[in-house]
């Protein structure tokens, strides 16, 4: 299989069902940034040290190749893509976000991006992830996007923060709080 086309040489790319729309399309837009996050996800697990840790970033990575594919098909394909975003996805995020914040020291305000490597990363995770989310919402104004993908990227981003608190707590790093002035 050539990695080449040339079919996307005038700026239009095909979504799933075979429509070509601009590299520009709002679709497009979400979809690459959730490509974009995902790549991001995968230097982040290059620092976990936790196996638990490890094997939840991957299962959220496949994930995101889920969100891909609902946000790259074409509202009007009859093939709508198999596998989806479900409430089962939701409430497990939920529930890794709980397990990481009941080990953490309470908040004390607002935290600065930073501390170690992998928590740093994590937060670059968390900003794109969040921009992601603005992506998809735009994308909502003009075509229907699945609510459920809406609630799991949302939760995405609250998983990466606390992440990246629990990172920086096992190594011991302090955690730097906003200075107001």
């Amino acid at each position: 299989m050539k990695v080449y086309t040339k079919t996307g040489d005038q700026g239009m790319t095909s979504l799933v069902g075979g429509k070509r729309v601009p590299k520009t399309h709002a679709r497009l837009e979400a979809y690459g940034t959730a490509d974009e996050l995902n790549s991001n996800l995968g230097l982040l697990l290059t620092y976990l040290t936790e196996e638990g840790d490890q094997q939840k970033l991957l299962k959220i990575q496949n994930t995101l190749f889920v969100v891909c594919s609902e946000l790259a098909t074409d509202v009007d394909c009859k093939k709508q893509p198999k596998t989806t975003v479900t409430e089962e996805l939701i409430s497990e995020m939920e529930a890794n976000i709980d397990e990481i914040n009941v080990t953490l020291p309470p908040w004390r305000g607002f935290i600065l991006p930073g501390g170690e490597r992998g928590a740093a990363v994590a937060h670059v995770c968390r900003c794109v992830c969040r921009r992601l989310e603005r992506r998809i919402h735009a994308l909502a104004l003009e075509a229907p996007v699945s609510p459920l993908v809406m609630a799991y990227v949302n939760r995405l981003s609250d998983y990466l923060f606390v992440l990246a608190r629990k990172i920086n707590l096992l190594a011991g790093t302090e955690e730097n709080i906003w200075a107001k002035s």
